[in-house]
């Protein structure tokens, strides 16, 4: 884990509330991230004192710039947006358990529900030369997936869907995920997005056998296992998002087990 005040290339209007912000790093630094982790984002005005949990959407090993893209929910990134190109912000990471890369050769669909796309850009990198990746990325409008022009979505299936039919398939997500599975034999689920969307998603998942990786989302305060403002339920007991997590198999969270809570089935 890093502490540095990193210069920012960029902060940018990607549409409505949502931005992409980019900021130089340290080889070290950038070198240790991976698919699914997170950085702790100091704000502009020390009047806000907890820094904002926000997933790593990119990290550029080249030329050692990361990037994150957010959505303005309240006061707090609504400061960080605010920062301009030349500034500095001072980040805390790469934290956290992201998604298992070291995979080949295997039929895998990534899911990403709303803000749930934005780690989706480096596990498509990390995955697509060695499997086959269908990528499935839902919104509220055509606004909400406007991000993906910062994605590299060449050699996978994409499939696009949005609640109001203005880009893709009007639907959802696990909708497109159904119609996958008709016709093509899946090894592996790694979904990122609203809770329900995830408790859908892993359903089908379990309904079909298939093992499905979820990426939580969770309130924090020191996203460094310190204090207990993110713990869940699991089979193994209680466990933190910040520490063991962001990324967990569903079947051993017991709100998403059917096994476990019969019946069951945010942006940071």
């Amino acid at each position: 884990m890093f502490l540095e005040n990193c210069l920012i290339i960029e902060n940018k209007l990607i549409s409505d509330r949502y931005f992409l912000i980019k900021v130089k790093a340290n080889e070290e630094m950038v070198k240790k991230c991976g698919a699914g982790q997170f950085f702790m984002l100091q704000c502009k005005n020390e009047i806000f004192f907890l820094r904002r949990p926000i997933s790593l959407h990119y990290a550029d090993k080249k030329d050692n710039i990361l990037e994150f893209y957010y959505e303005v929910k309240g006061n707090g990134t609504l400061d960080i947006a605010s920062l301009r190109q030349g500034e500095t912000i001072n980040i805390q990471g790469p934290l956290g358990n992201g998604f298992d890369t070291d995979i080949k050769d295997k039929n895998i669909v990534i899911i990403g529900g709303g803000m749930g796309i934005a780690p989706m850009k480096l596990l498509i990198e990390k995955l697509n030369s060695h499997n086959r990746i269908f990528f499935v990325a839902g919104g509220r409008n055509g606004e909400a997936l406007e991000i993906l022009s910062n994605f590299d979505l060449d050699n996978l299936t994409l499939c696009l869907t949005t609640d109001d039919g203005s880009v893709g398939e009007k639907g959802n997500v696990v909708d497109s995920l159904k119609n996958i599975l008709v016709d093509n034999k899946i090894d592996l689920i790694m979904t990122c997005g609203p809770q329900k969307m995830m408790e859908a998603v892993a359903k089908v998942a379990f309904d079909n056998n298939i093992k499905c990786l979820i990426s939580l989302e969770a309130r924090m305060a020191c996203g460094i296992k310190a204090c207990v403002g993110c713990s869940i339920k699991t089979k193994q007991g209680m466990k933190k998002v910040c520490y063991d997590g962001p990324v967990f198999d569903a079947r051993d969270i017991v709100e998403y087990n059917p096994d476990e809570n019969i019946g069951c089935c945010q942006n940071k």
